[in-house]
């Protein structure tokens, strides 16, 4: 039972850290964007 009871904690740790991996990564690609917006402005005003 003890057993059991680990894998489930080890796997719904597992899924809750994905979900945090993926918040993080559309946030970076986000933030990534907003930098290509701004260099691309600053490109065209040259």
């Amino acid at each position: 039972m003890n057993r059991l009871l680990a894998l489930l904690l080890c796997a719904s740790l597992a899924l809750a850290g994905c979900n945090t991996i993926a918040g993080a990564g559309k946030d970076l690609e986000a933030g990534g964007g907003a930098v290509q917006d701004l260099a691309r402005d600053a490109q065209n005003k040259m």
